[in-house]
């Protein structure tokens, strides 16, 4: 049997650039070439969700509950981490909150971001469909940069175009208070994953979004119906919704039960503190885009 050797360039998972077979990051867009062995191992192409939002929506603190949640079978999930890399971010935040404090804001480069490969199933169904999910914690001012001039981030570029599903985290609290920032971020959002998608206008985007509304324990009215919180605050992107969007759904939730607040005398700048965590309405969004997939 004649020896064939194995090929010296691998094609990241997210751009398809080729790396060489010992590459840590892609030198392109880089993300780690550790997604394409584990993708090879399983024999299948994994599913992409992507959760994004502007800066301080709080899409590190989302991502890393969400992620422990599915680790401790939450709502008889059952989810299998893909290599070590992927269980560092909810190491990150939950030590963090464990300690009353915010995790660090995650990094504009893109080489400093977390990845996390799971895969997940849900326990008590008949047949259990295995889907393999990539997630990673974008920073919001890439995100921001790179919805304002496409191809600044490449591989945010890349990400969208091979999204299985969307989580869009819109401020619930400053959309309340009058900002129209939530409001205007969400509709560019959705206008630049319009034009990734390159969709024909006679025709509604396909992929499932869930809007999710963050920091919801500042407006508990959001928990009541979060649908008509999003039509009465965050009217410009609820009419995109309508009109290009085929599968949406609008979600509240809330990670911190009570917040203090700290400075110090020689600091002109004051320190949010989760004095403790009270988890509502994470796992919901996340379990209506695997039903969608």
């Amino acid at each position: 049997m004649p020896f064939v050797s194995a090929p010296a360039y691998t094609p990241c998972l997210i751009c398809e650039t080729s790396n060489g077979r010992d590459a840590v990051f892609c030198k392109s867009c880089h993300a780690p070439m550790a997604l394409v062995h584990e993708a090879i191992a399983q024999e299948r192409d994994p599913q992409m969700v992507s959760i994004v939002g502007d800066s301080n929506v709080g899409k590190t603190v989302y991502l890393g509950f969400l992620l422990d949640m599915l680790s401790q079978r939450a709502n008889d999930f059952e989810a299998v981490p893909r290599g070590a890399y992927s269980v560092d971010l909810q190491q990150v935040v939950i030590s963090h909150m464990a300690y009353r404090m915010f995790p660090p804001k995650t990094p504009v480069e893109a080489n400093e971001w977390n990845w996390a490969y799971y895969q997940v199933c849900k326990r008590q169904e008949r047949g259990q469909k295995w889907v393999d999910l990539v997630m990673p914690d974008m920073a919001g001012e890439a995100i921001a940069a790179e919805v304002a001039s496409p191809s600044t981030f490449r591989v945010i570029k890349n990400l969208m175009s091979k999204s299985a599903g969307l989580l869009l985290l819109v401020d619930a609290a400053q959309a309340a208070s009058g900002s129209a920032q939530p409001d205007f971020f969400g509709m560019k959002m959705l206008s630049y994953i319009d034009s990734t998608l390159e969709a024909k206008r006679s025709k509604r985007i396909n992929l499932p979004v869930a809007i999710v509304l963050t920091k919801a324990d500042y407006v508990p009215e959001c928990f009541d119906d979060p649908r008509r919180f999003a039509e009465a605050n965050l009217n410009r992107l609820w009419n995109l919704c309508e009109s290009r969007f085929a599968r949406v759904d609008f979600f509240a939730s809330s990670v911190v039960g009570s917040l203090a607040y700290a400075t110090a005398e020689d600091e002109d700048f004051v320190t949010p503190v989760p004095l403790h965590t009270a988890l509502r309405g994470i796992l919901e969004p996340f379990e209506w885009i695997v039903a969608q997939l």
